[in-house]
């Protein structure tokens, strides 16, 4: 795909009716309820209809680390265990486990019928193998934190250690053997993440490009890959080789690649997806009388700041904008999705040893506040010695239409309770992704979906080595309480550390979280059964077709 950029100094119409209190445009009265949705021929194979919205970054499981790859490879494999339908982690690939006393050794007992899509069958040494390929320095994962629960993976990953020192070991063909570095009550959560994923060690060793194309591309899930049209579709079959292939009860899934919301609720009404993304212009409506679904998720959007350009090298300034955007108007007028107001970073649906949520308990960090702001902002350009603001320039992906919304209502609320002019600079997915990462990008849209059921996944993307951090950001503080927290096998102190990281992570404002996502859809009434994970990745091993 080309690159596309341009500068945006107006605000569109939404963000006009954003800031003047009113509801956006609603949509005409030409077929916009699910009941005008034309009803795919159902004689045939069960086809499931969905849309990607991208192409996957990769389907190689410690590379792709997004959701548009995830999704996907989430239903092409599978790893030891697997998310059920109520999120907690069940027997998969190992039919059972065993912990030690010390919660720090795991030995897993793998099924005598898991099998790869090409017959082979699964050998623990697939998991050891793509485990320590997953740390490899080398292999150079996006992911490879993750595995640093692993006794020696993380040594091993830093240059400092070795393969053959991470204590990951297949003891024979059915059964594998982890030691942690601390005892993580997390570990059976984590493990159903697709980075964990077992890999075909001799395709991979065979063919460095296995996973690029369907015709090579080995996996052990429910589905099994049969094309791929590169940027425009990508089908799968079910998976005759799967240990549970009894539980599958489609033929097929295809998903398109449509990135725009309002193509996508067309393609919905005429039959062409089963399922799509709730269109934000329309939202209102499609949420008032019915036809809109909505359930809780996980994970935050959020904007990153570049402290190593000016003016976001000084943190007052940063704090000044954190505190100009009104986040209950950007959920209520411009995503209006259910979204509920990110005046935090670590989202809802994550729970401390008492039961209670860890959002709850740690409250609000960040608000609303146009006055402090303008104070802040003042301070800040004093300390920096500017008697004017230098240019700020927001940067958006066009991976959805919504980016470029959320986008202009920033400008607008920026302009209005700042007084600070910017400038919108929109880009193609994969050219944003590259210069966010080699810190370019000023000031800059950004996303987190956690990996696993615990608030240590997100606090660990902003330690000062981590790859996910892309701020410049660096702060000891914060390190140590992270790893202390990793360590920590008192549940009670490990979330108190846990809260303490996020204040110091707010107050330095390295980023601006904006909202917290929800699932909101619109679906077939033909479709039963896809489990969209609030912790996790969508499942459609029991989805149907009626």
């Amino acid at each position: 795909m080309k690159k596309v950029a341009s500068i945006v100094s107006s605000s569109l119409l939404a963000v006009a009716l954003l800031i003047s209190g009113c509801s956006s445009s609603q949509p005409s009265d030409s077929g916009t309820k699910e009941q005008s949705q034309s009803t795919p021929e159902n004689s045939g194979p069960k086809i499931l209809l969905l849309n990607n919205l991208n192409e996957p970054t990769s389907l190689d499981p410690p590379m792709g680390f997004d959701q548009i790859s995830y999704d996907i490879l989430n239903n092409l494999s599978e790893g030891l265990t697997r998310l059920g339908k109520d999120q907690n982690p069940e027997p998969a690939t190992a039919k059972e486990w065993k912990v030690s006393e010390d919660g720090k050794t795991y030995t897993f007992i793998l099924r005598d019928n898991a099998k790869w899509s090409n017959g082979d069958p699964v050998k623990a040494s697939d998991f050891e193998y793509a485990w320590k390929r997953l740390a490899d320095p080398k292999t150079g994962s996006q992911a490879a934190f993750l595995a640093n629960v692993i006794a020696g993976a993380e040594a091993f990953n830093s240059g400092q250690g070795t393969a053959d020192g991470m204590k990951v070991k297949a003891v024979d063909d059915k059964t594998l053997e982890v030691e942690l570095a601390q005892p993580a009550s997390y570990f059976l959560l984590m493990v159903s993440n697709p980075a964990f994923f077992p890999v075909h060690q001799a395709t991979v060793e065979q063919n460095p490009e296995w996973a690029k194309e369907a015709a090579t591309f080995v996996g052990n899930g429910p589905f099994k890959l049969s094309e791929w049209t590169h940027d425009s579709e990508l089908k799968m079959v079910k998976n005759d080789q799967y240990w549970d292939a009894a539980t599958v009860k489609l033929d097929g899934v295809t998903w398109k690649m449509i990135n725009d919301s309002n193509t996508a609720y067309q393609m919905f009404q005429t039959g062409e997806l089963h399922t799509t993304d709730v269109p934000s212009d329309m939202a209102s409506q499609l949420f008032a009388d019915g036809t809109a679904q909505v359930q809780d998720g996980a994970g935050t959007a959020f904007y990153r700041f570049n402290v190593n350009m000016k003016p976001f090298d000084n943190k007052k300034i940063r704090q000044a904008f954190n505190m100009a955007i009104d986040r209950q108007k950007l959920v209520d007028f411009i995503t209006q999705r259910k979204e509920k107001p990110a005046n935090a970073y670590v989202s809802y649906n994550f729970h401390e040893p008492d039961g209670k949520d860890f959002r709850d308990v740690g409250g609000d960090l960040v608000k609303f506040d146009p006055e402090a702001a303008k104070k802040l902002l003042a301070e800040g350009m004093q300390e920096a010695g500017y008697t004017t603001l230098p240019p700020v320039t927001i940067s958006t992906s066009t991976s959805q239409d919504l980016n470029i919304k959320v986008a202009q209502a920033m400008q607008e609320m920026l302009k209005t309770n700042l007084g600070v002019e910017t400038a919108i600079e929109k880009m193609e997915s994969k050219a944003f992704t590259s210069k966010q990462k080699a810190l370019e990008l000023q000031f800059s849209r950004s996303s987190f979906l956690p990996d696993f059921g615990d608030p240590i996944n997100f606090l660990d993307g902003f330690q000062s080595d981590n790859p996910f951090n892309r701020t410049g950001w660096k702060n000891a503080e914060y390190d140590q309480l992270v790893k202390a927290a990793f360590k920590e096998a008192d549940d009670i102190k490990r979330f108190q550390m846990m809260h303490d990281a996020e204040k110091i992570l707010i107050e330095e404002a390295p980023i601006m979280p904006l909202y917290f996502y929800s699932s909101s859809y619109l679906q077939s009434e033909q479709v039963e059964g896809i489990v969209r994970h609030a912790l996790g990745y969508m499942d459609l091993k029991w989805a149907s077709l009626k």
